[in-house]
């Protein structure tokens, strides 16, 4: 099986120009308002991230790392979860873009990753 790349889904929390900036680089993006997903709860985000076999981009630790753990001890499993501190941007696409040129869709699964 070819190595593909991993898609990305940024919830709510996350700038819609990072995924401008993602997208201007050649990543597949989408986000929670183009989904139709604002104000869905953190389950319902990763679960949508999950369906679409995308992985979910989040400023949550909190909820996401319990989320991760929780689906993990319950057999699911979902395309994997970065959880980003907040910053520029700029800074933040150039980030989670070198995590994603490095690793591939299968590697990202149930990972939770921090950028």
């Amino acid at each position: 099986m070819p190595d593909v790349p991993a898609s990305l889904y940024l919830d709510e929390d996350v700038s819609v120009v990072v995924a401008a900036i993602l997208r201007a680089r050649g990543f597949d993006v989408k986000t929670a308002r183009e989904a139709e997903q604002l104000g869905r709860s953190d389950f319902e985000q990763l679960g949508f991230g999950t369906v679409a076999n995308r992985v979910l981009l989040t400023h949550n630790r909190v909820d996401f790392e319990r989320l991760h753990l929780e689906w993990l001890e319950n057999g699911r499993s979902h395309a994997g979860i970065i959880i980003a501190r907040r910053r520029s941007p700029a800074e933040l696409a150039a980030r989670v873009g070198r995590l994603l040129t490095r690793l591939t869709a299968d590697e990202l699964k149930n990972q939770l990753l921090y950028v």
